[in-house]
């Protein structure tokens, strides 16, 4: 295995939608950074059914609704 190639790989506190949190390791930020999620199992449709709508992040949705609004 070739030295010094790897990325560190540490531990991080992830913390949830509904603020619980819990640490793991990862190769984000430096040791001890918090990773906020935006989208997790308790909230994405995915895991929750579809009971809940997708959420537009930086208008990506909305961009892609309007590019194939036409498209049948």
């Amino acid at each position: 295995m070739k030295k010094d190639i790897h990325p560190d790989y540490h531990l991080i506190k992830v913390v949830m939608t509904d603020g619980t949190e819990y640490q793991t390791r990862s190769t984000y930020g430096e040791e001890g950074a918090t990773l906020n999620l935006d989208i997790d199992s308790k909230t994405h449709p995915a895991w929750t059914g579809g009971s809940q709508h997708l959420i537009d992040r930086g208008g990506r949705l909305s961009r892609f609704k309007k590019k194939y609004e036409g498209f049948i």
